[in-house]
């Protein structure tokens, strides 16, 4: 058998190798000059007008989010149930209730309506999440934010660099937009998230939480060339700031974002192609005029003799890893206990999670590694479908 297929790898160059070898040799390793670098080059690449701090996780950045805006006991933030658990979790870290939301059958989104069905006087914020890097439909749900006097903050840990009726996301009108560099995302560093906001007074807090409370900058202190060690502790903070190492792979995947998402959208446009003859429902596409970020390729079994887990079992044995994004929050144990939920309580979602297939896509994958997808998906169905 040929050599198993992953279902994601990163692609790293020599550039970003590099730049991490600068860094090791400066002798500065921790939140330094290659964060700050980062940063900048991150500001100008969503919004020049922003204000952009890198953290260790983009779950790290949605609690630095929430805690800024006021987040606590008392208070309920939507979240689609369609999400991977850290959407949720940060909201029970302040104290304050998930409360989780339907999302729309054909994008796996969060609509305007599916919030302003949940809303409640404890609402406080909204959190749409961008799933697969297909941007939510925005315009509503600002408008219901502000009709309500609620603030957004935008889960984009999928999306990069997606663009919502041609502007970036992470530009939009919200309060926040949160963005993951993870291992599996569009631009990986490995670990490490990035916070964007128009705000200065929320992206002073941000700034000052993320590394204890201190209000001084540890880079500033330790690179002043005047007596500099003095600092005060204005609040209980987070240990949450980002390496030098990962910012300098970061560096570099970022300024190749738009031509890797364009190798994305031509792998996009094979599998498209290529499945269009089985028996599933294929991803949506981005609305003309905007850009997908293409992060997931997530298929939906149509004939109900596919047993989505014995298709799963069945790619692996021809040497094809395939995921499953995501289990509905909902279901899960801790929010399930929690809340009271069942199953049906969100029925897209359900019918969605029950019936979805993520398929490698990744822009190391050769022609050959997706026609090698393609071959096994085919030869999988067919059997399991007779």
């Amino acid at each position: 058998m040929s050599t198993f297929l992953p279902f994601a790898l990163p692609d790293i160059g020599d550039e970003e190798i590099d730049e991490v070898v600068s860094a090791l040799r400066s002798g500065w390793l921790t939140t330094g000059p290659k964060t700050r670098q980062f940063e900048a080059d991150f500001k100008a690449f969503v919004d020049p007008s922003a204000e952009a701090l890198a953290v260790n996780s983009a779950t790290a950045g949605l609690h630095l989010a929430l805690e800024a805006l006021g987040v606590g006991p008392g208070d309920e933030v939507l979240v689609p149930t369609y999400t991977f658990t850290a959407s949720g979790e940060v909201v029970r870290y302040l104290g304050a209730d998930v409360k989780f939301v339907d999302v729309d059958r054909r994008t796996f989104n969060v609509t305007a309506a599916d919030f302003e069905k949940a809303l409640s006087p404890r609402t406080k914020v909204l959190m749409p999440v961008h799933f697969a890097g297909l941007a939510c439909d925005m315009d509503p749900i600002l408008a219901l934010a502000r009709k309500h006097g609620l603030k957004v903050v935008e889960d984009a840990a999928h999306t990069l660099p997606t663009t919502y009726k041609s502007k970036p996301i992470g530009s939009l009108d919200s309060d926040f937009t949160i963005f993951s560099f993870y291992a599996t995302k569009t631009v990986p560093t490995g670990e490490g998230g990035m916070i964007v906001t128009r705000n200065p007074e929320l992206a002073k807090r941000c700034k000052v939480m993320r590394l204890h409370g201190i209000n001084r900058d540890a880079f500033d202190r330790y690179t002043s060339k005047a007596p500099a060690w003095y600092y005060e502790v204005v609040a209980p903070g987070f240990k949450y700031n980002m390496t030098d190492v990962a910012s300098s792979i970061g560096i570099h995947q970022l300024r190749k974002a738009h031509a890797l998402r364009d190798k994305r959208q031509r792998m996009v446009e094979a599998y498209d192609e290529a499945l269009a003859h089985l028996p599933l429902e294929l991803p949506p596409r981005a609305p003309a005029g905007d850009l997908h970020a293409h992060h997931l390729y997530v298929v939906r079994l149509t004939d109900s003799r596919h047993d989505r887990g014995k298709v799963i079992e069945a790619m692996a044995e021809e040497g094809v890893g395939c995921s499953v994004h995501f289990i509905p929050c909902h279901t899960q144990p801790y929010w399930r206990e929690r809340y009271g939920h069942k199953p049906s309580d969100f029925p897209n979602a359900m019918a969605n999670f029950e019936r979805a297939v993520s398929l490698p896509l990744y822009t190391k994958m050769t022609t050959t590694d997706q026609q090698r997808v393609v071959e096994a998906l085919t030869k999988v169905l067919h059997r399991l479908g007779h």
